[in-house]
């Protein structure tokens, strides 16, 4: 019994370790990964307007938003991720570059790539999750998606002032998890 609890852990801090290589910046000056980071943004958006065209004003007349890129594993009973982003201050301008994990309990099979767009509602939710970074909260969706073909059903549910909103790029998920987040500011890249 005792194997086979140890070889799941392995398995579980193994796929971490290649999520995390698949949603690092990787090599590159600070400029070439802003650059990256910005060019992620913009194609989140393009088709968060595109699927959700009320989410353009929304985003307009917000304190701010964030956008992720998030790579993402579960297996069995134990869910994985990492990922990087930006926050956008709308009242002033300033863009934070911000890195991610996540892990969760809960049933599922599968791994997906993914873009996390958060709105914040207020200047107060903002602040405090450029300088907390937790978000606690539930995930369940299923996704068979590669490139433009295929699909997926996603939910979402966080606490605080803010609205999220997922979108999936690829993967092949079925799960059902209670997670928790951390976002922390990315030094080399503010």
């Amino acid at each position: 019994m005792k194997t086979i609890n140890s070889a799941k852990w392995l398995a579980v801090l193994g796929a971490f370790f290649v999520l995390a290589g698949c949603a690092s910046m990787g090599s590159g000056t600070v400029a070439e990964k802003r650059q990256a980071i910005a060019d992620m943004q913009d194609n989140a958006l393009a088709r968060l307007y595109r699927e959700k065209p009320d989410t353009r004003s929304q985003l307009r007349d917000a304190a701010g938003y964030a956008v992720f890129s998030n790579a993402n594993i579960n297996v069995i009973f134990v869910s994985a991720g990492t990922g990087y982003g930006m926050v956008n201050n709308n009242l002033t301008g300033q863009k934070t570059y911000m890195n991610m994990a996540e892990g969760g309990v809960g049933l599922g099979l599968g791994a997906k790539d993914y873009r996390l767009v958060m709105v914040f509602h207020s200047e107060q939710a903002m602040s405090y999750f450029i300088n907390n970074g937790w978000t606690a909260g539930g995930n369940a969706d299923a996704t068979a998606r590669a490139s433009n073909k295929g699909g997926s059903v996603e939910g979402e549910g966080y606490l605080g002032n803010v609205t999220v909103y997922t979108m999936t790029e690829s993967g092949l998920a079925l799960q059902a998890t209670v997670k928790g987040t951390k976002f922390w500011k990315d030094k080399h890249l503010n």
